[in-house]
């Protein structure tokens, strides 16, 4: 695990790089690499780690290039992303309860679960748009809808909604300041800049639960 996330971290550091490279090299077929990156990055709690903003605006940046189309890279995004959140709802909907019965599990971290259970409980509903902004919590949030037993019509919805902003959202942004000269020279820069950027939410709910159970037990 330690190994496939090291490769994430590389990767999502040097997508400017990646995403040419693989393009040249796999024509047409760079869709369905970008589709299975997405759709395990949002449809399975064990493969958080996988670069999902950083990939979104490095894709949109790609394409002002030339390289990809981004009318295409943004419908198949965005299915990749609803399909990625219809399959974890399934699981955690089928096999969620008996997966995190045990505290301690290789494969899934239980903290993880208890704050998408609890960001779950202060967003209801609006969790599954939301969450699509917050890496980790966006892994997770699914799962706990299908573990709630949430109506599926109901996050379905959501779900197509939330997919749509942050495919769309992300990808454009790539699109239109991925290539402003500033931003290309210092790409690695501003990627790591989305990632710390999209983790802070997930990091100041962290340290509010812990300093709030610091403060119970003084």
């Amino acid at each position: 695990m330690s190994e496939w996330l090291q490769k994430a971290i590389e990767y999502g550091l040097h997508l400017d790089k990646v995403l040419p490279q693989l393009t040249s090299t796999y024509g047409a077929w760079i869709y369905a690499i970008l589709f299975v990156v997405i759709f395990c990055e949002t449809g399975f709690v064990i493969t958080p780690f996988l670069p999902g903003d950083s990939l979104l605006f490095a894709a949109g940046a790609i394409a002002a290039i030339g390289s990809l189309n981004p009318c295409i890279i943004i419908l198949v995004l965005w299915a990749a992303a609803v399909a990625g959140d219809a399959a974890n709802y399934s699981i955690g909907h089928y096999v969620g309860p008996r997966v995190f019965s045990k505290k301690q599990s290789r494969l899934f971290n239980p903290r993880h679960l208890d704050e998408a259970q609890r960001f779950y409980e202060k967003y209801g509903a609006k969790a599954i748009v939301i969450a699509r902004f917050v890496p980790i919590i966006r892994t997770f949030v699914p799962f706990v809808a299908g573990i709630g037993r949430m109506g599926y019509r109901r996050f379905a919805i959501y779900n197509v909604l939330g997919g749509a902003l942050w495919v769309t959202g992300l990808t454009m942004l790539g699109y239109w300041f991925g290539n402003v000269p500033i931003v290309k020279k210092n790409f690695t820069a501003v990627i790591l800049a989305i990632i710390v950027i999209s983790v802070m939410p997930a990091v100041i709910e962290v340290l509010r639960n812990w300093r709030g159970r610091s403060r119970e037990k003084a």
